[in-house]
């Protein structure tokens, strides 16, 4: 059987933390502010690339939520073990027609780390851009990865909550339903008896008396006080005509 493409694996593991197209969070932001202070560009992103596009989970001071894929940065980013860095895209052949670097938003300079999950699958990078050719130190490297690692453990965090809560809603549902089948009494179809949990028959009104607040008074409806009427006046018509 052919191994799935990490690209393959990447939309699968999207699909498994369900985050693409989901509404800000405010963890989320703060990471990106962090990063554009650390790094001192006006511009972070927490990037997530599906088939087509790159989705952001996070802007700081960029419009927009999505760029064609084919135009991301990140794209490239993500192929990379560390922090994958674009000094100056205008002087960079794999850039320098980029539309991202020619018009709006005018990169020129670029510092992404790749978001790995546990399992070594690439979702997007936690980036920090410039208008500007710069430099970037080795400690800003460092922390760009450290917040990369901070930005996947949130992620795995959020799938967990998620599945936990998936977890309990199904729990609940069960136990609605075993509630459910519990209000079924099994009930002889002949004489009316009731089976318990230890497989004893009673009586109707004994098992409610027994297992329920329930108490009984005595009457006669009126179909059955009309069949009660017309037995005692057969019977009556059988003893005058002995």
């Amino acid at each position: 059987m052919k191994s799935p493409t990490t690209e393959e694996r990447r939309i699968a593991a999207l699909r498994e933390y369900a985050i693409m197209d989901t509404t800000p969070e405010e963890g989320f932001d703060d990471i990106s502010r962090l990063t554009s202070y650390i790094c001192e560009t006006p511009i972070a992103l927490i990037t997530l690339l599906d088939l087509n596009r790159q989705w952001f989970k996070s802007h700081i001071g960029l419009e927009g939520t999505e760029t064609p894929i084919e135009h991301a940065f990140c794209a490239h980013a993500i192929r990379q073990e560390k922090v994958f860095i674009v000094p100056d895209a205008m002087e960079d052949p794999r850039f320098a027609q980029n539309p991202l670097v020619t018009s709006a938003p005018n990169i020129r300079f670029y510092a992404g780390a790749p978001l790995v999950t546990p399992q070594g699958v690439p979702l997007g990078t936690l980036c920090a851009i410039d208008r500007v050719p710069r430099n970037f130190t080795e400690e800003q490297k460092e922390a760009l990865q450290a917040l990369a690692r901070q930005v996947m453990a949130m992620l795995e965090l959020r799938r967990t909550v998620k599945a936990l809560d998936t977890a309990l809603a199904e729990k609940r549902t069960a136990e609605t339903e075993v509630e459910t089948l519990r209000d079924l009494l099994p009930m002889c179809a002949w004489c009316r008896k009731i089976r318990d949990d230890e497989y004893l028959w009673h009586g109707l009104e004994e098992y409610f008396i027994q297992h329920s607040n329930t108490r009984f008074s005595h009457g006669i409806c009126p179909e059955c006080a009309k069949g009660f009427r017309k037995e005692i006046q057969e019977k009556t018509v059988r003893v005058e005509h002995r």
